[in-house]
């Protein structure tokens, strides 16, 4: 559907008008109540005045008394300080003791944990040699090898040549003669 088509419709709705139309008139009803208000206001305005000042006799006279209770809650007050400092000795008491409980149960915690650990590496660990008395001797000194190589192919019907040995196999081949 065309813009032109939807702003059209918008246009010819006439709800939002209608809404406008409500809300003055619910306006113009309220505002037709306000003066009866208003009379019921000013007549009621000497109960109220009469209300007010009750109030304000009921509270000086609360006000009298407050000296008294407040003295009586000084004088209550030291007794109280004192349950109050035995109470909180005897909570900090308690919050001691339970940290060191809880202390020991970590320090519990922690070594079955260490000896945990300590098993479990034990078994990853690959096992000690078996003679000890081979570690101790003068390991030989490392003979470079030289690359072996390969018997080339030898075509069909030729006798194959032997293949070539490695420079550790003539050394070692030389000291046999020897």
């Amino acid at each position: 559907m065309p813009i032109t088509d939807e702003i059209k419709k918008t246009l010819s709705d006439p709800t939002p008008l209608y809404a406008l139309a409500g809300a003055g008139d619910l306006a113009y009803e309220k505002l037709r109540e306000v003066p009866g208000k208003v009379e019921a206001l000013a007549a009621d305005r000497k109960g109220t005045q009469e209300k007010a000042g009750a109030r304000l006799q009921e509270a000086q006279s609360l006000l009298i008394g407050a000296p008294a209770k407040v003295g009586e809650a000084v004088n209550a007050l030291p007794t109280d300080l004192k349950a109050l400092q035995e109470r909180a000795q005897g909570f900090a008491l308690q919050q001691v003791g339970r940290a060191v409980e809880l202390a020991v149960k970590a320090k519990e915690t922690y070594d079955e944990l260490a000896e945990r650990g300590k098993v479990v590496v034990e078994k990853a660990r690959p096992a000690a040699p078996a003679a000890p008395a081979e570690a101790a001797e003068p390991a030989a000194q490392p003979v470079q090898d030289e690359p072996v190589v390969e018997a080339e192919p030898v075509a069909d019907g030729a006798a194959e040549p032997a293949p070539k040995k490695s420079a550790r196999a003539r050394k070692s081949a030389a000291a046999d003669a020897e």
